[in-house]
Order: structure tokens, then C-alpha cells, then sequence
């Protein structure tokens, strides 16, 4: 069991490798977005592995944080590329 946990460390290791690969080189700003999020998917994946291969339970506030901070990026980054700003900023109150 555990050659296979480490097994599924390696590829997800080696596909976000190349989900880098797509952060740094992506043809437009929306795709190197969704490469970030699969990164943290990723990342709290990796982390999930380690808490299976260690037998902690400690590693699950670790992956509840990255939850939330990756979800809180996504949105506001995509608010940022749709509107050019993450706070809208009423003026006419």
C-alpha cells in the first residue's frame, strides 16, 4: 500500500512540474490562472498523501488553509482579470 502512495507522490509531483510549466509559459492570463488553482489542487493532494504515508492527522488544518487561501486567489484573481479591480469602489453614495 504504501509503494502506491508513493507511487501517486511521484506522478503528482511530476504533473505539477508541468502545470508550472503552463503558469510560466501559458498563452494568456485566464489559462495561467486555472494552472495556479490545479497547483493548489495539487499541492493539497500532496499533502493529503503525506498525511496517509506519516499517519497525522496534523497535516489536515495544513490542507483546509490552502483550501481557502487557493479559492480566495482564484476568485480574486479572476474578479481582477474580468473587471480590473478586486474592490468596486461605490462612489455615487
Amino acid at each position: 500500500m504504501k509503494i502506491f502512495i508513493w507511487i501517486s507522490l511521484i506522478i503528482i509531483f511530476l504533473s505539477m512540474l508541468g502545470t508550472l510549466v503552463r503558469v510560466f509559459k501559458g498563452p494568456s492570463t485566464p489559462d495561467r490562472l486555472i494552472a495556479l488553482d490545479g497547483i493548489g489542487v495539487m499541492l493539497i493532494s500532496i499533502i493529503a498523501l503525506l498525511s496517509i504515508v506519516f499517519d497525522t492527522i496534523f497535516f489536515i488544518d495544513v490542507i483546509l488553509l490552502i483550501a481557502i487561501m487557493s479559492f480566495i486567489g482564484t476568485v480574486s484573481f479572476s474578479k481582477f482579470i474580468e473587471k480590473g479591480a478586486i474592490i468596486d469602489r461605490d462612489t455615487h453614495r
